[in-house]
């Protein structure tokens, strides 16, 4: 299926039913008096956070939602129906606003969590309603109320405890497939991942962790080049960022240190938050160079970009380091209030 993370639906909720004028009519009882009934409750609609669904995609296509109008007043005193809510499941980490004020209406993290987008109309009153002493044979009733109408805005931020970063063709795609269970596309040319994707790593018995993958970044992207800025906001609900940076790139002219600080400034660019969260420098593809070598690549990136954080040293084609690597991501993560 294809990965969406943006869509725009519209919501209506259900019309409440009028009341009904009516008078009883049988035979002996010739002054029997008014008997119409109220009106139904028109059904709200609810967005509703479903484990189920990763994309949505599916609001491409069906972008309308409306839910059950209450039904009229009859006579005999019988009160309408009231219309049905109306579910409208999207995926867990969905974001909502109204698209007309702007105004945030909900962050659904959780599965199963319910809210309530549009309110249904409120039911119209027959005139039984209206009878009194000095008023025995009431004409009045009043009309139920429209239902809510929204155009609601959906983004999707998917939920993961780590997020990686880093230029096209660094190694993220590789090691996140290598650390989980995840099936990425890998191939030897930029750009290859187009969406994110999610994995679950596993460290120890009843210990993992999520972690996600997006696309990779260049330099300029916060003006709109390439691809990985327009997902960067998956990376907002994540608590520890791991910064891949290739060692050993193919292209003798490329400087690991320059690529490190322009991502850093893209994610200053995007958002100064995104920018202060933990993040820790994996020199990736270690096995592309000899012992002095990687020593002397190391020392000499540390010492281009002013590294203070943590550094981890992984080959995310052969495994080597990885091990270490998911162990201290776990030992952070169960830190209480350590902001990972």
């Amino acid at each position: 299926m294809k990965f969406v993370d943006e869509a725009t639906i519209r919501v209506q909720a259900g019309n409440g039913g009028h009341g009904c004028l009516s008078f009883l009519r049988e035979k002996f009882r010739a002054m029997g008096g008014p008997d119409g009934g109220d009106g139904g409750d028109g059904g709200s609609v609810y967005l509703v956070a479903n484990p189920a669904m990763n994309t949505l995609a599916d609001f491409r296509v069906a972008r309308k939602f409306r839910a059950d109008s209450g039904q009229s007043g009859a006579g005999r005193n019988k009160t309408g129906r009231s219309g049905a809510d109306l579910d409208v499941r999207i995926p867990i980490g969905t974001v909502v606003h109204d698209v007309d004020t702007g105004e945030l209406l909900c962050d659904l993290t959780k599965a199963g969590q319910r809210q309530r987008v549009a309110d249904g109309g409120h039911h119209g009153m027959g005139n039984t309603r209206f009878k009194s002493s000095v008023n025995r044979a009431p004409r009045k009733i009043t009309q139920g109320t429209p239902g809510e109408a929204r155009r609601l805005s959906l983004e999707l931020k998917v939920l993961a405890d780590v997020g990686l970063l880093g230029m096209p063709n660094a190694g993220k795609s590789t090691l996140i497939s290598v650390m989980s269970e995840a099936k990425p596309r890998i191939a030897d040319y930029p750009f290859t991942t187009l969406h994110p994707n999610l994995g679950v790593v596993s460290v120890g018995r009843l210990q993992s962790f999520v972690m996600a993958d997006i696309p990779g970044l260049i330099e300029g992207a916060a003006e709109g080049a390439g691809l990985g800025i327009q997902f960067l906001k998956h990376l907002q609900r994540t608590g520890l960022l791991l910064h891949l940076v290739d060692i050993a790139p193919l292209d003798s002219g490329v400087d690991p240190a320059d690529e490190v600080l322009a991502i850093q400034r893209e994610l200053g660019k995007f958002s100064a938050e995104l920018a202060e969260k933990p993040r820790w420098l994996v020199i990736n593809k270690i096995d592309l160079l000899h012992t002095d070598s990687l020593a002397a690549a190391r020392s000499d990136l540390l010492a281009k970009i002013d590294w203070s954080g943590p550094v981890f040293e992984v080959s995310a084609a052969t495994g080597d380091g990885t091990e270490a690597l998911g162990q201290a991501i776990m030992r952070q993560l169960e830190v209480p209030d350590s902001g990972a």
